[in-house]
């Protein structure tokens, strides 16, 4: 009987699968041992040596110069023991694009990354210390210093914002300039780690950001205190909460941006308007609740007495950037904007005829529209109804629009080209902007008291609406200094593809989407397909 089971064990299916796995792996081990062997097909087997010879199987211990095959700025040397094939010498090695970072110069991920030299001065034993095998040779190892955490009192340290050496060497600061940026010095630079807050915490994830953060994250009191019966902020035990509002919108960001759309049904948020910018944000109000309609916002506040309102926009997960109205252009380029909005940002617009309006001119796409929330709209006192007339007599002046007024809110339009500026009466300022003047041209620019020059091509304009304008190339594209002219189309449409590929490997492979990013900083935008796709064509 025992013997009877162990042949009806043989005869089950799970063991004639595995026999016949078997057989069938050993018939291609020998047809692959067999194919290898035939002089015409040889199978290469690359060493990591840094010379250029490789090891040809099955011909083992001959070794052949593939510096034709392989471009390497080395000088050949063939083994003294086996055979060489002479090759022609390779032509001169183009200098290869050397990348500082783990993004090589196509913008792909690369472990072949330049670290830098070492510094001799700095590889001393400080105590805090990490070794680095060199790979050079047995015992090659570098001791290299870590960066040492930055004093608690810097843990919201900006080096070019609080370079307070820099800020006491200004002549005036009666127009903002302190808020402006002043980096240090080359040999000042910041060379200590600036640490989180105590007790940080990881972010709560989108959408719930938008309502609640983390207190130990922002440990910021001052805006509770102030603005806190305007329904801006409240603290709950260990989180910020934040209702909504602001001090022009008590009843919350939705019904505001609901009177908006009906006073200006043009404006048509997530369809004509998509990317706005918040002047003034304070915690951000604004900027969150559009997202939900579809729109881009950037949300901007200068470091001032409120602390940083940035840390909120970013801590809920709304774009936001520290920026400032004072006497330079902001780092944004002409027409980048379809609505710029000001509640009670408490900017003085009409000061120096107007200057710092002539700089939301310029960020205004022609056609768009400023909108603005303050007291002189509303109240009629005797010194608010001035400062109303002037900004009536300077927007005039400027050919806006005063499309509609209601409530809180005034809202005027950009002309769509230069008819109204030409028509003006001689000597009417501010004057138009010189032919020559490069509107895009922001770095460290001082603000310019005239008329950005709309294109007459219609350039800036005329856009598709949302969401076709994500995969169709502006007009605006063929004014944009780069190499290519005719062929500027195709690459916008090319690199969308390229970084949709990319970041859908990046979704698959490192699980992107358990990780719930919010804030990304994109450090070389290009066309912008990366953010595009991150952040909409690729999310599903």
């Amino acid at each position: 009987m025992k013997a009877s089971a162990g042949l009806d064990l043989f005869k089950t299916p799970l063991v004639l699968k595995i026999a016949g796995f078997t057989l069938i792996t050993l018939t291609f081990f020998y047809l692959g041992k067999h194919w290898s062997s035939n002089g015409d097909q040889q199978v290469l087997f690359f060493s990591s040596s840094p010379g250029t010879s490789v090891g040809v199987s099955p011909n083992y211990g001959k070794s052949f110069n593939v510096t034709a095959l392989i471009a390497q700025n080395q000088t050949d040397t063939p083994s003294s023991d086996s055979a060489a094939v002479e090759q022609p010498p390779p032509p001169p090695a183009k200098e290869l694009d050397r990348t500082f970072g783990i993004i090589d110069g196509d913008g792909k991920m690369s472990d072949d990354f330049e670290v830098g030299e070492v510094d001799p001065e700095v590889v001393e034993n400080w105590g805090n210390e990490t070794e680095i095998d060199s790979g050079a040779g047995e015992g090659s190892r570098a001791k290299i210093k870590r960066f040492e955490l930055c004093p608690e009192s810097m843990r919201e340290y900006i080096p070019c914002l609080d370079n307070v050496e820099a800020i006491k060497k200004l002549k005036s600061t009666e127009k903002g300039e302190r808020f402006e940026r002043h980096c240090p010095e080359k040999e000042k630079e910041l060379n200590c780690l600036v640490p989180p807050p105590k007790g940080y915490r990881q972010p709560l994830p989108w959408p719930r950001s938008r309502d609640e953060v983390w207190f130990s994250n922002v440990p910021h009191t001052r805006l509770v205190d102030d603005k806190g019966g305007q329904n801006w902020i409240t603290k709950a035990k260990d989180k910020f909460r934040f209702p909504g509002g602001g001090t022009q919108f008590i009843h919350g960001a939705d019904q505001y941006l609901d009177q908006i759309s009906k006073m200006v049904p043009d404006i048509a948020f997530g369809n004509h308007t998509r990317v706005v910018l918040d002047v003034g944000c304070g915690v951000a109000s604004f900027g969150a609740y559009l997202l939900s309609r579809d729109v881009v916002p950037l949300s901007i506040a200068p470091k001032d007495v409120h602390e940083n309102q940035i840390q909120f926009a970013l801590e809920r997960g709304v774009p936001a950037m520290v920026a400032a109205f004072a006497t330079h252009r902001l780092l944004y380029p002409s027409q980048a904007f379809e609505i710029i909005h000001c509640s009670r940002c408490r900017i003085n617009w009409t000061r120096d005829d107007g200057i710092l309006l002539l700089e939301v001119n310029r960020m205004m796409r022609a056609g768009g529209y400023f909108a603005w929330a303050a007291q002189p709209v509303y109240k009629h006192e005797q010194a608010l109804e001035e400062q109303w007339e002037e900004m009536l007599n300077l927007t005039t002046r400027l050919c806006w629009e005063l499309v509609k007024k209601e409530g809180y809110i005034a809202i005027w339009q950009k002309p769509k080209n230069n008819s109204c500026y030409l028509s003006r009466d001689e000597g009417v300022s501010p004057p138009l902007c010189d032919q020559d003047d490069d509107p895009d041209k922001v770095w460290y620019v001082d603000l310019k008291p005239c008329i950005t020059r709309i294109p007459e091509n219609g350039y800036g304009a005329n856009v598709t609406a949302w969401p076709a304008r994500l995969h169709t190339p502006p007009d605006r594209l063929q004014s944009i200094q780069m190499d290519a002219y005719i062929s500027r189309k195709e690459l916008f449409k090319a690199e969308s593809k390229y970084w949709s590929e990319i970041i859908s490997g990046y979704v698959r492979a490192w699980h992107w989407k358990q990780l719930k990013l919010r804030n990304v900083l994109d450090m070389k935008a290009g066309f912008g397909g990366y953010p595009s796709c991150l952040s909409y064509a690729c999310s599903n």
